[in-house]
């Protein structure tokens, strides 16, 4: 797997060809453990396993992105095959390519909470926000902790509101937003981030403070970040779409039975320097399920099309998901 700069990205998006036949699957995924289920699948080659029991030996391919504006165009331009992004970006695409590409959800990557860190020692909740805090987060008004926030603020002051804190954020990808809170001394004095990069601030920055978790404005336990995929590439490649599914639930099954090698795997095939002990608190709180069934985003749907934020209603969260048994459970 390999990162993508800006300038990279527009040649690899100008030069991108059509997604092709049976055996072969490109993934795009962002920062943090909520990608571990495709970390688990990588390293122990889940997708190839279960596309050999189909019959089909797939080439594999991987490439780290940041943001779901980067995610998004990589989809349609045909340079990717599976997008790794928050739920608002898959919303915002599923919306605007109905009756066209028709984008839908594949699968979620877990449930976690999403903590927005400041550390002004002014501020206690988003309510105290104002013109002296930088909020930094993967996409502005368009990644799912934009959209969150979004979503908190018009609880606070009302749905006509909604963006009133739209202006306090700063596009920056995860890791390089929690350097610079921890190390203090810049602009960015806030990060609405995912784990590990949340719990490293909490844990390195004295000053650092969540002023927001995610369950709160959801209303408890949601699927925050999920894979989703072009209608085309999974009616052209049935078997290669089912070996991808399967292999996330495989890996689900392991990291619920052996968190352990999961946190392992994590720092092997991520590469990131991250406490393990750290690490392995993430993997096994409570609140955090590593589950491929979507878990109450229907919610943020309902909210993202009051607002106008997409123009077509869900009638349930079927609507902006494809149908597989994998995640018949869904929410």
């Amino acid at each position: 797997m390999f990162r993508l700069t800006a300038a990279v990205l527009a040649l690899s998006l100008a030069a991108a060809t059509p997604a092709q036949a049976e055996g072969r699957i490109r993934i795009a995924e962002q920062f943090g453990v909520v990608y571990l289920l495709l970390n688990v699948a990588q390293d122990q080659q889940l997708i190839e396993k279960q596309g050999k029991k189909l019959g089909v030996d797939i080439t594999v391919e991987r490439l780290q992105l940041s943001g779901g504006s980067a995610v998004n165009d990589a989809l349609l331009s045909g340079a990717i095959d599976i997008a790794g992004a928050g739920v608002g970006p898959l919303l915002t695409i599923w919306d605007r390519t109905n009756g066209k590409q028709n984008v839908k959800g594949v699968a979620s990557l877990g449930s976690f909470p999403y903590y927005l860190v400041s550390t002004n020692p002014k501020v206690k909740s988003i309510a105290d926000l104002s013109e002296k805090d930088r909020i930094a987060l993967p996409a502005v008004t368009v990644s799912v902790q934009s959209r969150i926030l979004q979503y908190a603020a018009a609880k606070q002051w009302g749905e006509k509101e909604f963006a009133r804190l739209d202006k306090f954020t700063q596009t920056l990808p995860h890791p390089d937003a929690a350097a610079a809170v921890i190390a203090g001394g810049t602009e960015i004095n806030g990060h609405f981030g995912n784990p590990p990069f949340q719990e490293q601030e909490l844990a390195a920055n004295p000053n650092a403070r969540i002023i927001l978790n995610s369950y709160d404005v959801l209303g408890g336990p949601s699927s925050a970040t999920v894979l989703y995929a072009t209608e085309k590439f999974r009616n052209e490649n049935p078997k290669t779409y089912r070996a991808f599914t399967a292999a996330l639930a495989e890996a689900a099954q392991y990291i619920a039975k052996n968190p352990e090698g999961a946190a392992d795997t994590y720092l092997r095939i991520s590469k990131a320097k991250v406490d393990r002990e750290l690490l392995l608190k993430i993997i096994k709180n409570p609140q955090v399920n590593f589950s491929v069934a979507p878990q109450n985003t229907y919610g943020l749907a309902q909210f993202l099309y009051r607002v106008g934020a997409i123009k077509k209603q869900p009638a349930s969260w079927r609507d902006y998901f494809f149908e597989d048994p994998v995640i018949a459970a869904g929410s």
